[in-house]
């Protein structure tokens, strides 16, 4: 279309004259004979953008395209209602009698031991059992029943002296006779372990208490409850003729308190002899004398004593 409109908007230029014709010489026809063609003219310019043209045709269908990509599940749908019970089957079953019991079959031959197992978990604790029997009484153990000796004796009187031995008075225990109740002193008769223990009871006033070894203190308490008990065991390694006893420190911490519904005891025991040597219990006890000053309360605990 475009062409057909460029080619009729520019014509080309004219061509030359035709020849002449002879003279007194008609044509048979009076038309005028063409003459040859001139060369073609120099192309213009451009001219102005037509109309746009009908819209054409339809094509053919193309070819189908290939399948998308799957969209995202859809919503489940809601349950369906449960459908109804179908109809009972026919039981066609048949009982079988019992068939007779086969006949014992040989033993097999023993397999190869298995390997161990694993170990299984530890399984729940048991119920305590029932205490057995009491066994018959062991034989004397060293130097047992020979070298014994143990005490136990009560306070009589409430608020005893300071700086002096308290005495404890009433025995309830004593049959070596190593406590001597007049002074309230314990001597040790062998060499060996011994336990001392004491359990007092506080009334009125603080109580302020020590057990002493030759003239030192061992072990001190101090109740500050003006109606209570204090108590104290110790282990201590003694040599023949060392002296045990209890004191108070002075009348202002001097709690310590009997009566017949409270009890303070003072009792100790030999646990075992350095030696069963017999012949140590029958030589001369050693002689203590009672220093200068007396039965003072000063020194260091032996306890807190560092020990190398």
């Amino acid at each position: 279309y475009f062409i057909l409109f460029y080619l009729n908007s520019f014509a080309g230029l004219h061509g030359d004259p035709g020849p002449r014709g002879d003279d007194d010489v008609c044509p048979d026809n009076c038309k005028s004979i063409a003459g040859t063609q001139g060369p073609t003219g120099l192309i213009g310019p451009a001219g102005s953008r037509g109309l746009p043209g009908t819209p054409g045709m339809p094509g053919p269908k193309g070819v189908k395209g290939e399948m998308g990509e799957f969209g995202p599940p859809g919503v489940p749908g809601s349950v369906g209602e449960k459908g109804e019970l179908g109809p009972q089957g026919e039981c066609r079953c048949i009982d079988g009698a019992d068939g007779h019991k086969g006949e014992k079959g040989d033993k097999g031959v023993k397999g190869d031991v298995g390997t161990m197992g694993l170990v299984g978990q530890i399984g729940p604790r048991g119920i305590t059992g029932d205490m057995g029997h009491i066994g018959m009484m062991g034989p004397p153990g060293p130097c047992m029943p020979t070298i014994q000796s143990a005490f136990a004796a009560g306070l009589m009187t409430s608020f005893p002296s300071p700086d002096t031995p308290v005495v404890f008075s009433y025995v309830f225990y004593n049959i070596q006779q190593n406590y001597n109740p007049s002074t309230g002193i314990y001597i040790a008769p062998i060499n060996g372990t011994y336990v001392f223990s004491y359990h007092v009871t506080v009334f009125d006033k603080v109580l302020k208490i020590g057990l002493f070894r030759n003239f030192m203190p061992v072990i001190k308490t101090t109740e500050a409850s003006q109606l209570a008990t204090t108590s104290q065991s110790v282990v201590l390694h003694l040599l023949r003729g060392d002296w045990v006893w209890i004191q108070v420190k002075d009348m202002v911490t001097n709690g310590m308190y009997a009566s017949n519904e409270a009890s303070s005891v003072f009792s100790g025991f030999l646990l075992h002899p350095d030696s069963c040597d017999l012949a140590l219990l029958r030589s001369p006890m050693p002689h203590k004398k009672v220093p200068d000053d007396g039965y003072t309360w000063g020194g260091t605990p032996e306890s807190s004593t560092p020990q190398p």
